[in-house]
């Protein structure tokens, strides 16, 4: 194992109370992997603890003590992307957002309704008329971006992540935590203009449940696509 690091997922990433949001810990995991990068989640992210994340053959393994937390490697996504819904339809998305999904996780960083302005992303994706998918806006703020100016990728990755939550439509009594997440940013997401996170199911199987999402400008251009496995959990 080569060139270890100690990191911490600090507690306003959370996305249960208690453990770290998928996207944001599957964003952590993929940092140092150039390109499209697959994420498994063996275990859930502890918050404000040392973690350690090293290299080890071809794959990135962030583990707690002996504890595996999860995996990153390289990887393709062969994704087709459905055309973004308009911004005006993103904004219309956000007031559908079904807020009694999230009475067991409120406190997302992603999702999250109790969350404020400029703590969480806020970001309510609810179903876009006369369509499959699920979207809302997004305008991130100025402490999410990285030394370029543009938005860090694991905040892209999380961003990417609970939209596709909803896209599943479990239904209020069904809740289900990211498993896997392989995530390709292909263009650098920039500050400073509204951005479009929508996301569609692929299909549910049992207590597996398949999705994706994409994020876009507000002209509709493709930045970064994302597909997802999320399993049941018994609330």
């Amino acid at each position: 194992m080569d060139s270890p690091q100690t990191i911490v997922i600090p507690q306003r990433f959370c996305g249960p109370p208690n453990s770290g949001n998928g996207g944001y810990s599957c964003g952590i995991l993929a940092k140092n992997i150039p390109g499209p990068s697959r994420v498994r989640l063996h275990s859930p992210p502890p918050l404000d603890s040392p973690l350690t994340l090293a290299e080890m053959d071809d794959c990135w393994v962030l583990t707690d003590k002996e504890q595996l937390i999860g995996k990153a490697i390289a990887a393709e996504l062969n994704l087709e992307v459905p055309s973004a819904p308009s911004l005006e339809q993103a904004m219309s998305a956000r007031k559908a957002y079904p807020q009694e999904l999230q009475r067991n996780f409120g406190s997302c960083f992603v999702c999250g309704p109790e969350r404020s302005v400029g703590d969480g992303l806020r970001l309510f994706s609810g179903k876009v008329d006369s369509t499959d998918l699920v979207a809302c806006d997004w305008e991130p703020s100025p402490d999410l971006l990285d030394s370029q100016g543009n938005v860090a990728s694991e905040f892209v990755w999380s961003a990417l992540d609970c939209p596709s939550f909803f896209a599943l439509d479990l239904g209020p009594d069904r809740a289900s935590l990211l498993a896997q997440m392989t995530c390709s940013i292909d263009k650098p997401v920039p500050d400073g203009e509204p951005l479009i996170v929508y996301a569609w199911k692929v299909r549910v199987d049992g207590r597996k449940g398949f999705s994706a999402a994409a994020l876009s400008t507000a002209n509709g251009e493709i930045l970064a696509r994302a597909e997802h496995l999320w399993i049941e959990v018994k609330l």
